[in-house]
């Protein structure tokens, strides 16, 4: 439906985000991220233990793109 929309102060949109003021239809911002970690990260609970002794991440990617966003919208 229109509407009249007063005065609007955006101080900051994060890389993902998308701000809209209006009709829309389908709003769904895009985003990639490639993250790295080691032995036991990401691990979340009460009395947890992790023993990863020797442990090592590789790091090292030589392609240029994993998994592209073109044509996802």
């Amino acid at each position: 439906m229109p509407a009249l929309v007063g005065t609007i102060t955006v101080i900051t949109v994060s890389s993902s985000g998308v701000f809209n003021v209006g009709d829309v239809f389908q709003i769904h911002p895009v985003a990639q991220t490639k993250t790295f970690s080691g032995a036991g990260s990401f691990n979340t609970g009460h009395g947890l233990t992790v023993s990863s002794n020797i442990s090592s991440t590789n790091t090292l990617d030589m392609d240029g793109i994993d998994q592209g966003i073109i044509g996802s919208v």
